[in-house]
């Protein structure tokens, strides 16, 4: 009898429990043994798992986070690689593990089935900057709660004449700033992707004020730099991974600078990451899981499953943590043809 261990790793996000549901009822049905490691790589380091069923997964398709819990302990940077997890491997008589994570997760993944871990990949990321897919679940939630969020900004800013800041997240990719950003009318969208004149952005929104539009909304992605070069950081966290966070505050205070307009700033931060998935995410996210199951009984290792049009198929994990998946440029030149 095949036995599952089943992780999500790194950020959480919308769709998690899904795919977690996804794989356990897909591996049940073949008579396979599914148990839930928890947080992260940390549980498959330290021994810590316990049994899942269809029971155990009854109730959580509509729940934000994880039941499994995440952590972004990295076997690699705080172990020693496949040595760390291989005594719980064995101990438990676990055959495969299918991971359920972001880039970096998968990248951490991939490292481990080139040393002789069986492992499938499930993608998710909210920033969905993860290569070989259309789209990462989790992505379509923090959009439409960032949409959310700039609809009700806008209305406060044109009431009183502001121009407003919102930074949403993207570290290495501005997917959400751009969709969210076009879908909630924002004036300007800055994304790591393309260098941008600061001065030149606060003419051209005086010029938009003093033809009448007395108020403007500029969506900035966490990974955008600075005017001078460099990249915004709001620390480190337990593990020494940067977190970023701040852009939004430093290009609003130089837009107030520039322009003389008062300017607020709103940083949405982990409010993209929390709460119900829509059900785009949770279809996605179910349909993930339950491929990542069948490759694993099929002995497809060192795959990640990808979304490919209307169709669920697998892909080499290898090739899509190989660089980030950044905005396309037709992407943005779409973009540009609503901004100032």
């Amino acid at each position: 009898m095949t036995h599952i261990g089943v992780l999500t790793a790194g950020g959480d996000c919308p769709g998690l429990n899904g795919a977690i549901r996804g794989v356990v009822v897909r591996a049940c049905a073949a008579g396979a043994t599914v148990s839930g490691i928890e947080n992260g790589w940390q549980g498959l380091i330290e021994g810590r798992l316990r049994p899942l069923g269809r029971d155990n997964v009854r109730g959580i398709l509509t729940r934000g986070g994880t039941i499994l819990g995440t952590s972004r302990t990295d076997p690699y940077v705080h172990g020693s690689g496949l040595a760390s997890i291989t005594p719980t491997l064995d101990d438990a008589g676990i055959d495969a593990v299918v991971v359920i994570g972001g880039d970096g997760s998968l990248r951490t993944a991939a490292r481990l089935g080139e040393e002789g871990l069986a492992v499938v990949g499930v993608p998710k990321t909210i920033d969905n900057d993860i290569n070989d897919t259309d789209v990462s679940f989790g992505f379509e939630t923090a959009v439409q709660i960032v949409t959310d969020a700039i609809d009700r900004l806008t209305t406060t800013a044109e009431a009183h004449n502001r121009i407003m800041v919102v930074e949403v997240m993207g570290r290495q990719s501005g997917w959400i700033a751009v969709h969210a950003g076009l879908a909630g009318g924002a004036e300007v969208i800055l994304v790591p992707e393309v260098a941008y004149d600061l001065e030149d952005l606060a003419r051209r929104l005086i010029a938009r004020h003093d033809a009448g539009s007395a108020y403007s909304v500029v969506v900035v992605a966490e990974g955008v730099e600075a005017p001078t070069g460099e990249r915004v950081l709001a620390g480190r966290d337990l593990t020494g991974f940067e977190r970023l966070g701040g852009i939004g505050s430093v290009i609003g205070a130089e837009l107030e600078r520039l322009t003389g307009f008062e300017t607020r700033v709103m940083i949405l931060g982990h409010l993209q990451r929390g709460g119900t998935p829509t059900a785009f995410d949770r279809v996605l996210a179910t349909r993930f899981g339950v491929r990542a199951a069948e490759a694993v009984l099929q002995g497809e290792f060192g795959t990640m499953v990808a979304s490919r049009g209307t169709e669920i198929v697998l892909v080499p994990l290898s090739s899509s943590v190989a660089e980030p998946r950044s905005v396309p440029q037709s992407r943005l030149d779409e973009t540009a043809w609503f901004g100032i």
